[in-house]
């Protein structure tokens, strides 16, 4: 798409070919009068090429996104070889502050988009964000964490049936590839709408970073660089041990009782249908329930949490029979 070698216009800053610039997003101002920035680093090649948009801590508490993007700007990688690269390491810098999912304002910013000019905060952010940065992209890759103590294993979601975007997430190699329906007014269906490709990271979970991770979606990044020829050739690209497993359907295995969770399963595990996950006990020594595995399948969310209720997604499984739900997805 943006193949000429032309000025780069973001934030009403001219960026020209060749150009490093480090710009601040301002939107809002806390109730002290103390502005809030969004650090947004670019890096132009002087050869012309696409454009990505690296976006990461749209959830204020989820760290691992952060610790990808972080790393990519530390090894000097997010410099082209050709085109542009625009990382934003944490886009809900309100959140960050406070290690909260949520905006200030108890809005969650990922069901703002695309905003409204005069909105509630994470809807003014989420407007001027979509309207000034995001249509400056060809690509845009998001990286997410698990909510709460539910640790997802590393993966790309995608939406279903989208042979391109299948390909590019065969390209960045996650152990797993997920078909996950677009949730109304999220970031990756605003960018769906206006016809950008965009990958969905999610790995670990929220206030935790893992180092094995971080390296999943560092190394993703660097196959994609590497794919559309903006990696600089002194960087090596590791060569993936195996090819990504396509998840189409999965489902929750929700608590059949509260208690306490004691998970004896890893995530990423292949298990077969019947095969012993976890134990639900009471505190009190009284109750002892197993949890079974209802298919065979893949595990690639654990619910980490020691103290569950009854009703509560414990694990995320793949399935040949029940489709991801809009609602299942959104809520766990």
């Amino acid at each position: 798409m943006a193949e000429e070698n032309t000025d780069l216009i973001l934030l009403n800053t001219k960026i020209a070919p060749g150009e490093s610039k480090k710009l601040n997003f301002s939107i809002a101002k806390l109730y002290t009068g103390t502005k809030v920035e969004i650090p947004i680093i670019v890096e132009r090649a002087v050869e012309p090429g696409p454009t990505i948009l690296i976006t990461a801590g749209i959830h204020g508490d989820e760290v691992n996104g952060v610790e990808v993007v972080r790393q990519l700007i530390a090894k000097k990688m997010n410099r082209p070889k050709r085109g542009t690269i625009i990382c934003i390491p944490i886009l809900n810098v309100f959140g960050f502050l406070n290690a909260q999912r949520e905006f200030p304002d108890g809005k969650d910013l990922n069901r703002k988009f695309p905003g409204t000019k005069h909105g509630s905060l994470a809807s003014r952010v989420a407007y001027h964000f979509t309207k000034e940065i995001v249509p400056n992209a060809d690509y845009c890759l998001d990286f997410h964490t698990g909510g709460a103590s539910r640790f997802n294993a590393a993966q790309i979601r995608i939406k279903p049936n989208d042979e391109k975007l299948l390909e590019w997430a065969r390209v960045f190699n996650p152990p797993f590839i997920v078909y996950s329906s677009l949730l109304k007014k999220s970031y990756r269906a605003t960018c769906d709408n206006l016809n950008i490709p965009t990958l969905l990271f999610e790995g670990g979970k929220s206030l935790e970073s893992d180092k094995h991770i971080a390296k999943h979606g560092v190394d993703g990044i660097v196959r994609v660089l590497k794919h559309l020829d903006m990696l600089q050739d002194t960087f090596e690209t590791s060569k993936p041990e195996t090819k990504s497993v396509v998840i189409e359907k999965s489902t929750w295995l929700r608590a059949q009782k509260s208690g306490l969770l004691h998970v004896k399963v890893p995530c990423n595990k292949k298990v077969v249908k019947g095969e012993f996950l976890a134990t639900i006990t009471d505190p009190y020594g009284t109750m002892r329930f197993k949890v079974l595995s209802p298919n065979d399948g893949y595990i690639i969310n654990v619910n980490q949490s020691p103290i569950i209720y009854q009703g509560d997604a414990i694990f995320h499984i793949s399935t040949e029979n029940t489709p991801i739900s809009e609602k299942e997805e959104e809520d766990y």
